[in-house]
């Protein structure tokens, strides 16, 4: 089905293509979380664990409300984008998380919702995200223990709450997958985490580190995926590698049916426009493969250049505006012009 956009001078080529190559667009309900994990980029946002260290270094203020989310994703998914993340920091911290995730835009057939997690409120949450539109629950697990949850994300919570919240995604929602970040820190859990993935018959995506400004003192926790991905071929002979679309290749895995993906640098990303001269395109690792909505009413298509990210607060009252402005937004970006 192929929705009626307005008629105007925009160009509605570029929003569209990054749609169907399978761009997503994540809406970051709220940059606070239970969690202080090293790496944490918190969609373009001050991360937890850096508020933590410097406590006048704060992340912006909300200035969204749940009207304003819906009113923005109902126009953004009209104009093309079908592929829907719920991020946070934790989005079940927000108040805004029930407000808007059970009143999501009715979906076209293509059209997904996800939410993205910790897994640490899920249960508490379980009565009302149970009526939700939602198609699935992605959980991030780059732990397996209390040992490793502490190194990794310095909190108090221990991992039989995350556990526990992802038995609980599993009782609501037909599709559960997890997501870990391969680094030193999990590297003798990684195996662990995927048998219990594949156990409960889990997709599970293991993601090499995203360099950040926030994360450089850590760089060295880096190992990459080429350990998990050799163990993964010990297991099966089902692999298939994915270059095309945007964002990071990927080889993907399949384990009696279950999937298994590596984000794997190797295998290059996509780059357009501003990316051709960028300055931070040397540690680039993702290209560019999301449009983020952020609590502050700000859009930007980069996780790593904040100077590209677009203020749509002036338009919360016209909302019917929004589709347009981030539809030039994006072909000045992939134009070179932006």
């Amino acid at each position: 089905m192929t929705t009626q956009l307005p008629k105007t001078d925009v160009d509605w080529t570029a929003l569209r293509n990054f749609a169907m190559l399978r761009g997503q667009l994540r809406v970051s309900l709220t940059p606070k979380c239970n969690e202080k994990c090293w790496f944490c980029h918190n969609e373009g946002d001050v991360p937890p664990p850096f508020t933590h260290l410097y406590r006048d270094v704060l992340p912006r203020e909300r200035e969204m409300t749940a009207e304003d989310f819906l009113n923005v994703l109902g126009g953004l998914m009209d104009a093309g984008l079908k592929r829907v993340y719920f991020t946070g920091g934790e989005p079940l911290m927000s108040p805004l998380a029930r407000p808007v995730l059970t009143r999501l835009p009715e979906q076209e057939p293509d059209a997904t919702y996800t939410l993205i997690t910790n897994g640490t409120l899920v249960r508490r949450n379980q009565e009302w995200l149970s009526t939700t539109a939602l198609d699935k629950v992605k959980v991030s697990l780059h732990y397996f223990s209390d040992e490793s949850l502490k190194a990794i994300a310095n909190t108090r919570i221990g991992i039989a709450t995350i556990l526990d919240g992802i038995e609980a995604a599993r009782e609501m929602f037909e599709r559960v997958e997890l997501n870990t970040l391969v680094q030193r820190e999990n590297e003798h859990e990684l195996h662990d985490i995927l048998d219990f993935a594949l156990d409960r018959r889990m997709p599970v995506q293991f993601i090499e580190l995203v360099d950040t400004d926030f994360n450089i003192g850590r760089k060295g926790s880096a190992i990459g995926a080429r350990s998990i991905v050799e163990h993964l071929r010990s297991l099966t002979s089902d692999e298939e590698t994915e270059i095309s679309g945007v964002g990071q290749g990927r080889r993907i895995f399949r384990i009696d049916g279950i999937e298994i993906d590596v984000i794997h640098r190797e295998l290059g990303r996509h780059h357009v426009g501003q990316c051709g001269t960028c300055p931070v395109k040397p540690k680039c690792v993702e290209g560019v493969w999301s449009l983020r909505v952020d609590h502050a009413g700000g859009i930007q298509p980069c996780l790593l250049r904040d100077d590209l990210r677009m203020d749509i607060r002036p338009l919360l009252a016209a909302p019917e505006a929004i589709p347009t402005a981030v539809a030039r937004h994006v072909s000045a970006f992939t134009e070179g012009t932006l």
